[in-house]
């Protein structure tokens, strides 16, 4: 999956990926752990730019993450969140001003995928830059498609005034492989405490309305896919409601998500005709089970907390008092974002 020698950067590279930490949460990941490892170990990054944060997995996670030589912080399983986790454990590279975040389950590609995705930050007007992901090689049609879809074969940079044309998708975005300036992170308060999921869609927004520009590295890649059962597919997309639903701003600023969901149920029907044509049948039901309960979650306010619980993939989250509360940025904070445009 990755070659064995180490890849040596481009020396006008080199000095970002001294300055690089990289954040992997995980929860029971010894089953991938072979393979991720050896996809980073092959990484121009040493063992000590490598911190993970592991929800007291039941596995031998925490003790093979230790022998590798990274920082290995503990949390409690029920402490998780997508935003508070990621930005907790930003504290622990307080000499990183680049961080790449990564998911258990998310295999580099080659050793040079971590140095090509930071490459990005050559550019000093970008603010956070994410990668390709690849399907797994026994990936179903159906997520092979969602990975073709939203992971394209070229690089792109985007600014506030993509929204014109891209709408919702300007702030597309994905915490399985990406990067951040650190400065701009905390430029825009970091990744926000309460959000249910899409943590990272928050953060982006924010830094596209303060100006910063996004980057796609399809070059930087990962192998990362999921096959999702109905139940899973149908609890996830009702998350993303809830969030969706708690940050009207985002809305407001790119418009719904409709248009891009639209593309994307034509695209995956054209694809299965030609490749898969007997999963149609469960790919419109999969749709119709998404639109559902993505609207669900919108209106999730006016859902009894117990039903939402029992529909969301984190019913921790319906425990806290951040369900009271609004993720992202406040209108009147607008401006003040604006003003702070790098050149």
């Amino acid at each position: 999956m990755c070659n064995v020698e180490l890849y040596n950067p481009a020396p006008s590279v080199s000095n970002i990926l001294d300055r690089v930490g990289v954040i992997i949460p995980t929860y029971n990941a010894a089953k991938h752990w072979t393979l991720l490892r050896h996809s980073l170990d092959h990484q121009a990054v040493r063992p000590s730019q490598v911190v993970i944060i592991d929800s007291s997995s039941s596995d031998e996670t925490a003790s093979l993450a230790q022998e590798a030589g990274y920082t290995v912080v503990t949390i409690r399983k029920q402490d998780f969140g997508h935003g508070a986790t990621r930005q907790y454990a930003c504290g622990y590279l307080p000499k990183s001003d680049f961080l790449v975040f990564m998911t258990q389950d998310a295999i580099l590609a080659g050793p040079g995928s971590i140095e090509l995705l930071c490459e990005s930050f050559l550019n000093p007007a970008i603010g956070a830059v994410y990668g390709r992901q690849l399907p797994r090689e026994d990936a179903d049609p159906i997520e092979r498609h969602g990975r073709l879809f939203n992971y394209p074969a070229h690089s792109q940079v985007r600014d506030l005034e993509s929204r014109h044309g891209l709408g919702f998708r300007t702030a597309f975005f994905s915490n399985s492989f990406s990067a951040y300036r650190r400065t701009a992170l905390e430029e825009v308060g970091g990744f926000p405490r309460d959000a249910i999921v899409s943590e990272e869609v928050t953060v982006i927004a924010r830094m596209l309305i303060a100006g910063w520009k996004i980057a796609y590295k399809a070059e930087a890649q990962v192998i990362h896919s999921h096959h999702l059962g109905l139940a899973q597919e149908f609890s996830r997309y009702f998350d993303i409601g809830v969030h969706h639903g708690r940050t009207p701003w985002l809305l407001q600023e790119f418009g719904t998500a409709n248009g891009n969901g639209l593309r994307y149920v034509k695209s995956e029907f054209q694809f299965l005709m030609r490749n898969a044509p007997l999963w149609l049948p469960y790919a419109a039901l999969r749709s119709i089970s998404k639109l559902t309960a993505h609207r669900l979650g919108i209106y999730s306010r006016l859902l009894p907390n117990f039903l939402s619980r029992a529909l969301s993939a984190h019913p921790n989250y319906w425990d806290s008092e951040a369900t009271a509360s609004v993720s992202g940025v406040v209108p009147a904070a607008r401006s003040k974002l604006a003003a702070s445009k790098p050149s």
